[in-house]
């Protein structure tokens, strides 16, 4: 008998363990895009909710704005009311951390006088901030 010979079994090459890197690997790699996907869409939801929140903040001080010109049961007022170019903060409610600036012009056309009231809501700081802007124009 010949000690040098090799059975068949012992010159086989196996796939085996080649495939299974190549599946943790892939796996690997979709258990990343997965994960990166899910901070992507919480950024996404979050700053999509400060966004509505400056929205909301900013329609509230034209609303307001509107209310300091035509008071109920009192004349007209004008763009002179101290409400208008200081920045309000919110402290209370869904508002909470939020500012509003109201910015009041007066334009006369004809024999009317047009009011129009630019409402810049913020909320958030730095790179987790958004602001939004309302227009509306009263007579």
């Amino acid at each position: 008998m010949c000690l040098s010979a090799q059975s068949p079994r012992s010159r086989q090459a196996g796939l085996g363990l080649p495939a299974a890197l190549f599946v943790i690997v892939v796996l690997a790699l979709i258990a990343v895009a997965i994960t990166e996907l899910e901070r992507t869409s919480a950024e996404s939801f979050s700053f999509n909710v400060l966004s509505q929140r400056a929205f909301y903040a900013a329609e509230s001080g034209a609303q307001v704005g509107l209310n300091r010109l035509f008071p109920p049961g009192a004349a007209a007022s004008d763009c002179s009311n101290s409400y208008f170019g200081t920045a309000q903060t919110y402290t209370q409610g869904g508002l909470n951390g939020c500012s509003v600036t109201v910015a009041c012009r007066a334009d006369t056309v004809g024999a009317d006088t047009i009011f129009t009231l630019t409402a810049t809501g913020q909320c958030g700081t730095g790179n987790d901030s958004a602001i939004r802007v309302i227009e509306v124009r009263a007579r």
